[in-house]
């Protein structure tokens, strides 16, 4: 039995997510939250012909209700990117929104699992982390940035330049952050390997770091992306939930504390990490969230190298950032 709540259900992103979330099996209860609409959502959803039971909570006065006694929260809500918007910009709005999502969570929930796709993930997550280690219930390896989008677009954009390449077992590691120069997609390790120009590498490297400018642009100032994130939050959730299930090894890759594994995170602190407390990398996933960081094992090019460098400049930004907006003045002192 899985309870699961979804923070934002009404959104663009949540509404897509919830039904994928109704759909699986392993799903029982699914709590459906959000500021505006969501009970509309939640009497549409409950007529998908799959066991789980849905409710609906409205407003913030039905917030602890909806993250009680729930095995896992995954938080979508916040504004949408529009167009010339950067994940920076939604950063003022977006990180009061989780901040008082997760302290619900830590106060009704200590021990759920937590997935945020809010952005900017790349401060989101650090908010997230002095949260709950506040409230005295951090622990690194229940906490996850979802970065699946990331590779999912990897893969799909290289079958758009290697029509062969089969998208749905393409495998291609993506390390570092959730937002532009931050995402460094490891097209040398491919699997199976891809031949690739070094035009190429550049060119998919690119797009696969700005595929959201894309969508954003596409939309016309109706919206980012939605469908593909809802797609790409609940396979992490379903992969989340079946390592919990059966205790099968499941590899995903989040945004996540280091220190949820110190030993596997050396690897990566060494191709150009260095201290940053918060790193996307691969994980595997156990009954206790974070089993281990996933090693590479291998030897990535130049180009990926300096790619790392200038992610983790940015990454020591944005982390400090979302660290700031969580630790008062006073506490900072």
């Amino acid at each position: 039995m899985v309870s699961v709540a979804i923070l934002g259900a009404a959104g663009g992103i949540g509404q897509p997510l919830s039904l994928l979330m109704k759909l699986n099996t392993n799903v029982t209860r699914l709590h459906l939250y959000d500021i505006v609409n969501v009970p509309g959502v939640a009497a549409d959803i409950s007529h998908v012909a799959t066991n789980s039971e849905v409710k609906s909570f409205l407003g913030p006065s039905k917030l602890p209700d909806a993250v009680t006694d729930i095995d896992l929260a995954i938080i979508p809500a916040g504004v949408p990117r529009k167009p010339g918007m950067t994940r920076d910009d939604l950063f003022k709005i977006n990180a009061g929104i989780v901040k008082g999502l997760v302290e619900a969570i830590a106060e009704n929930s200590p021990r759920a699992f937590i997935c945020i796709i809010s952005n900017p993930v790349n401060s989101t997550v650090p908010i997230a982390a002095e949260v709950l280690a506040k409230k005295g219930c951090y622990d690194p390896r229940r906490l996850f940035g979802v970065t699946t989008l990331d590779v999912v677009r990897a893969s799909r954009f290289v079958k758009d330049i290697r029509p062969k390449v089969d998208a749905a077992t393409l495998r291609v590691p993506v390390v570092g952050g959730h937002s532009g120069t931050t995402i460094v997609p490891l097209l040398s390790l491919a699997s199976p390997p891809v031949e690739l120009s070094e035009k190429e590498v550049e060119e998919l490297t690119n797009r696969i770091q700005f595929g959201g400018d894309e969508v954003v642009k596409a939309k016309d100032g109706a919206g980012s992306a939605t469908l593909s994130m809802a797609y790409a939050g609940a396979r992490f959730a379903d992969s989340l939930i079946r390592a919990q299930q059966s205790g099968v090894a499941v590899v995903e890759p989040a945004f996540v504390a280091l220190d949820a594994d110190p030993e596997g995170a050396a690897e990566y602190r060494n191709l150009g990490a260095g201290s940053l407390r918060f790193f996307a990398v691969p994980v595997e996933l156990g009954p206790s969230g974070i089993k281990r960081i996933v090693p590479l094992n291998a030897t990535i090019s130049t180009y990926e190298r300096k790619a790392i460098a200038v992610a983790a400049d940015a990454l020591a930004i944005n982390i400090d950032t979302g660290v700031a907006f969580a630790t008062p003045p006073a506490a900072q002192e």
